[in-house]
């Protein structure tokens, strides 16, 4: 059984004790690769937030709410619980300060759900002090850069759904358009024209924003993909959401998807608008999503349109290839660690005991380690399910923290784990 030793301390592990060895069997004994990973030590769910008010990260799952010393994430709070928000219903975006767990409010935001939040995100040109957030100001939806210390402010007049990791680009989509389409990820407020009366339009889809000038020009509209997705009915609207830039920041990801079937195919293209091309083969769809680095892309997706897995490939190659060896075959809210060895994912609840399970995956091996289940009570998807509360694991910047959304106290939560590599690591005490 190799190092009794490294397996037993896998099993002392506070977290996922009841199933970690049988991963470790699975993953690595039954497969012929070695018998031991070299695992960090994992210490969690650490609570960082509490009640009375529910809390979140204020960004989609994948995205840093990190400052670069990781000191301070990024978390909305707000009294809301199970139901979807309207431009009515404002949130606080504050920081919450790992050193003491305080929470300090920075700014209102009447542009946030309960998936995405207000797409917060960390700027790559000032990762210690400025973050870029989403609001609904004089009717319209804009982005804000904030300075979180002096609190001072720039408009830019459109909305972001994904920022490149320089800080100088971004994308923006039509949230107005998804709130008919996909209500739990838009926005209240009318904030753009949704564009209801045309379901492929040619003016309207994935804008490349220049941060710095605050101008944008449209990337790939909507109706390019329409000899690339399946038909859609007369009464339904194509649109797009889930974008992401790659590592590199070169390539952009989204999903294209229609009502009312919600069919979806997987995009990318370049950031100079060549190369538009399909991830998957027709049938294969997509859901989530992470680029491993500038030219790898991991979705989560169903496999030879069969069996639905975390199925990484090279853009522009048919080098797919099924991740976790059979213990991933679901989807999931996949993510990478900032140096690409490991990847973090969730599960949605199962079963009559609503679990939802956190697996953490050796890339080189493709070893899986539990870190935990968590229950979410069934009040938080009786709406609908736009006000649901998935995990959405999140990286800090060097890799040795994990963040979760979580209602398992009763509460909507905001959780991180301490990862131990043994030469380094971070306090969030």
């Amino acid at each position: 059984m190799g190092n009794p030793t490294r397996s037993l301390h896998w099993l002392l592990n506070p977290v996922g004790l009841a199933f970690c060895f049988a991963s470790f069997v699975i993953a690595g004994l039954e497969t012929g690769e070695p018998d031991t990973v070299e695992f960090p030590n994992v210490t969690g769910p650490i609570a960082v937030t509490s009640g009375p008010r529910e809390h979140l990260f204020a960004s989609y799952y994948g995205i840093n709410s990190w400052d670069s010393a990781q000191r301070y994430v990024t978390v909305l709070e707000t009294e809301l619980r199970y139901r979807l928000p309207t431009e009515n219903d404002p949130a606080v975006l504050g920081l919450v300060d790992l050193h003491t767990k305080s929470f300090t409010p920075l700014v209102e935001t009447r542009a946030w759900n309960f998936q995405q939040g207000c797409m917060a995100h960390w700027l790559g040109t000032a990762p210690d002090r400025k973050i870029i957030y989403n609001d609904l100001i004089d009717g319209r939806f804009v982005a804000v850069i904030l300075d979180v210390f002096t609190q001072e402010k720039r408009i830019i007049p459109f909305p972001v759904s994904a920022v490149s990791p320089d800080g100088k680009k971004a994308i923006s989509i039509n949230f107005s358009r998804l709130r008919l389409t996909r209500p739990d990820y838009g926005y209240g407020g009318g904030g753009q024209n949704p564009r209801i009366d045309v379901a492929f339009p040619e003016d309207d889809g994935l804008f490349l924003v220049d941060l710095e000038s605050g101008k944008a020009e449209l990337l790939v509209s909507i109706a390019q993909v329409k000899q690339q997705v399946p038909d859609v009915p007369e009464d339904g609207l194509e649109y797009f959401n889930h974008t992401l830039f790659s590592r590199d920041g070169t390539k952009v990801f989204w999903l294209a998807r229609a009502t009312p079937q919600r069919n979806t195919t997987a995009f990318t293209v370049n950031c100079d608008g060549t190369d538009l091309q399909p991830s998957f083969p027709p049938g294969w769809g997509g859901s989530h999503f992470d680029w491993l680095d500038g030219d790898r892309l991991m979705i989560t997706a169903k496999y030879e349109a069969k069996v639905y897995g975390h199925v990484l490939f090279t853009v522009g190659q048919k080098d797919y290839k099924r991740r976790g060896k059979g213990l991933l075959d679901y989807d999931g809210h996949g993510t990478f660690s900032p140096d690409g060895r490991w990847m973090v994912t969730d599960t949605y609840p199962r079963n009559k005991l609503r679990e939802q399970k956190l697996y953490l995956m050796d890339m080189q091996t493709e070893a899986v380690l539990p870190l935990g289940r968590y229950i979410e009570p069934a009040e938080f998807r009786e709406t609908g399910g736009e006000a649901r509360c998935d995990l959405h694991p999140r990286w800090s910047p060097r890799g040795d923290l994990i963040g979760i959304n979580s209602t398992f106290s009763g509460s909507r939560q905001v959780y991180i784990f301490r990862l131990d590599f043994g030469k380094r690591g971070s306090d969030p005490r």
